[in-house]
């Protein structure tokens, strides 16, 4: 009953594509915008908390001169997704299925669980986000400060993607209203980002926008310097300028490394396929796969994290949180700092203190309040200014930043809204590829009881993980989790390549001559720069050594696991000669 409707809608939808295919570009595009759907559910999980903190962060640590990061880490995520479509569309078989029969198992069933840890991790800030966002920006007179508003706003998320979920396991007018509402979420996510930023616009002359245009130029000498504009305070910071400038370039590296992390995760890699088949798709559908991830995954990722590093560059990067220098405002009262970004400072100012004393003096000082608080206000004031540069705001201080140039409803209500937007779309899109990869783990369709248990997974962690994160700056968590996920996301990168170029996976349909050559270069470039960020996110964690370990072993089990399936092959095809 339910299978003749969805035959005949793919086909009426196949019908239009060949043709539009005959009659041109104009009528494709229309057609191609009219049937998308998948690039969308990207958009909705890459347009997340970690997006948001990637684009505030870069744009608090480095102004304007890494505008390109986010966008090229996108371009060469797109690469690799287009290459995973290209593979789900031109095989019948599951991918899940086809990596472990014709590839390996190891890669398989790494690419699975990693998906699933990072599904169960990345849920963690987007609660910590979205209940920032409820409690200060959006309905703070409803979701209170404190641990009740925090249980409080937490449910309401957990309620709220539930229901959507609920939705998608409903069949095919589910999945319709489904994908409906998380368009209509990115668009509020990239219309409110944008409206604030034309709001800035058109409200100051502040934003230099031949700097910003600039800034879309790579850059690569920024992962070892930090921003020309921390340049005159480093060179009056005397003996330990370098001590502050490894301290910049450190932050500023985790940043990086989030942003390009957050583009595309290894979770995106198992939503795309699955996505797709589940829509029917196949081989006729390739060309609408592609540019359904340029415009429904591309051009929103581009709008909303270029609109967010702006508004944050231009209100925090090099200039000192209020309030930490002693600073007195117009009417010469002394201006409080906000206690959160004060325990921050006092932080950096300590860390550098214990540089400079022997451990046994550093000690007794620590018991000593007074005598701590001296010796903090006795450092030079470069040093002072630049910590106070360096605190961690979050969006709650960004969006509070913005309200004199935009006013107190874009501020907090439009910028609030953009942020839970961000957030419910995430953890509604973490949910629902944690039902497809527990399913496949499983060995069951993707619907019914196993597919909501496996959806509701995410939610749990995520909703009881934020509850431990007493960071002040909700949105760093979403800097270690990333930086987790950038560790995992080889894995896929890798093993889409190897089915990529295989003939027993895609037959007459691969690639050949020099489109081979264009695609194995392209997604060379991309897998060799997830595997860069995977090492350096390892080196530069507190467990390098275990890291390590555990990717030789994975490594190594790979190798050895080839090895016998070769071996095992020779046997059979001996037998049978």
């Amino acid at each position: 009953m339910t299978e003749e409707p969805a035959n005949s809608r793919i086909e009426q939808d196949r019908q239009q594509i060949l043709e539009a295919q005959q009659q041109g570009a104009g009528a494709k595009i229309k057609v191609y915008t009219k049937l998308s759907g998948p690039g969308w559910l990207q958009s909705a999980i890459t347009l997340g908390g970690g997006s948001l903190a990637g684009g505030l962060y870069l744009g608090i640590l480095s102004g304007y001169h890494l505008m390109w990061l986010q966008p090229l880490a996108m371009i060469m995520g797109v690469i690799m997704l287009s290459a995973i479509g290209y593979v789900a569309l031109s095989t019948k078989e599951r991918p899940f299925a086809s990596i472990n029969n014709h590839i390996s198992p190891v890669l398989g069933w790494g690419w699975a669980i990693a998906t699933l840890m990072a599904n169960l991790i990345w849920c963690m800030p987007q609660y910590a986000l979205g209940t920032a966002a409820l409690q200060q920006n959006l309905a703070p007179e409803i979701f209170a400060n404190g641990e009740n508003g925090k249980y409080l706003a937490a449910a309401a998320l957990f309620l709220v993607s539930g229901v959507v979920i609920w939705f998608y396991d409903s069949g095919g007018w589910g999945i319709k209203l489904f994908e409906a509402i998380l368009k209509i979420m990115v668009g509020i996510v990239v219309l409110c980002f944008f409206g604030v930023v034309l709001k800035m616009s058109l409200s100051t002359n502040d934003l230099d926008w031949a700097k910003i245009l600039a800034g879309y130029i790579p850059n690569l000498s920024m992962f070892s310097n930090p921003s020309p504009e921390f340049s005159d305070m480093l060179s009056q910071a005397g003996g330990y300028a370098e001590y502050w400038k490894k301290l910049i370039v450190g932050n500023q590296q985790k940043v990086m490394i989030t942003a390009a992390a957050t583009a595309v995760g290894i979770n995106m890699t198992f939503l795309l396929p699955y996505s797709m088949r589940a829509k029917g798709w196949d081989k006729d559908f390739r060309g609408l796969a592609a540019f359904d991830l340029s415009t429904g995954l591309f051009v929103p990722f581009l709008l909303a994290t270029s609109c967010v590093v702006i508004a944050a560059a231009s209100q925090f990067h090099a200039k000192p949180a209020a309030g930490l220098l002693g600073e007195k405002n117009a009417q010469g009262q002394v201006v409080q700092a906000d206690p959160g970004l004060l325990g921050q400072y006092n932080k950096l100012l300590d860390s550098r203190l214990k540089k400079e004393l022997p451990e046994a003096t550093w000690n007794e000082l620590k018991e000593n309040k007074t005598a701590l608080e001296q010796k903090r206000a006795a450092l030079p004031l470069p040093e002072r200014t630049l910590a106070a540069m360096l605190v961690n705001r979050d969006a709650f201080q960004l969006a509070s930043s913005l309200k004199p140039l935009a006013g107190e409803t874009v501020s907090q209500l439009v910028f609030g809204l953009g942020v839970v937007a961000m957030a419910i779309s995430t953890i509604i899109i973490l949910m629902l590829i944690n039902g497809f990869v527990f399913c496949e783990m499983l060995g069951v369709e993707p619907r019914g009881t196993y597919h909501r248990i496996g959806c509701y997974m995410p939610a749990i962690t995520g909703m009881v993980g934020s509850f431990f994160w007493s960071g002040n700056a909700k949105a760093w968590l979403a800097v270690p989790t990333s930086m987790f996920g950038m560790v995992l996301l080889p894995i896929a990168y890798l093993t889409f390549f190897f089915m990529m170029n295989s003939p027993k996976i895609l037959g007459e349909n691969m690639p050949r001559g020099g489109k081979r050559v264009a695609w194995n270069l392209a997604m060379g470039i991309s897998t060799l720069c997830a595997a860069f960020g995977c090492v350096w996110s390892i080196k530069s964690s507190a467990f390098a050594v275990y890291g390590f370990s555990a990717l030789g072993i994975f490594i190594g089990l790979a190798i050895i696991v080839h090895i016998l399936r070769l071996s095992k092959s020779d046997t059979s095809n001996t037998e049978a000669n």
